[in-house]
């Protein structure tokens, strides 16, 4: 009983208040014109300094565009020692990984024979015939099968 009367007493407080604070329409209208002018001010100020940004995006990707070139015609073709240690490394790396997934096909084949000692026949892979323009030393490894 006594939270109803606090409700009803807040309720009779506000719209008094409301009637005190009451607004005129001209005067309404007055406060939107207002805000909406403001608004309008907000978003050409917005407008202004997305047209900066853009124009800045682009002069910083003429800047990429100029030192890449440069970059190209400065190191064109020249293959320092560095270079020739990495590329080195690499195909290193490449001969080891052919050969750990030779062993790892072969761990395969026989963990399979192993399971299935009733099917002993090996598995035959087609021999690889590289097509019309492709190196034949590069030739692709099929995945293992599990």
């Amino acid at each position: 009983m006594v939270k109803k009367k606090a409700a009803s007493s807040a309720s009779s407080g506000l719209s008094s208040s409301n009637k005190a604070k009451k607004l005129s329409q001209t005067e309404i209208n007055q406060q939107l014109i207002d805000n909406f002018v403001a608004l309008q001010r907000v978003m050409t100020n917005l407008s202004v300094k997305f047209d900066s940004l853009s124009d800045q995006i682009s002069k910083l990707l003429n800047l990429f565009e100029i030192s890449a070139k440069s970059f190209a015609e400065k190191n064109a073709g020249k293959i320092t020692k560095e270079d020739k240690e990495f590329l080195d490394k690499l195909d290193k790396l490449l001969d080891q990984n052919k050969l750990i997934a030779k062993g790892l096909t072969m761990m395969e084949e026989r963990a399979r024979e192993k399971m299935n000692p009733q099917s002993q026949v090996p598995v035959q892979r087609p021999a690889f015939q590289p097509e019309q323009g492709q190196n034949p030393q590069t030739r692709p490894r099929q995945l293992p099968r599990f």
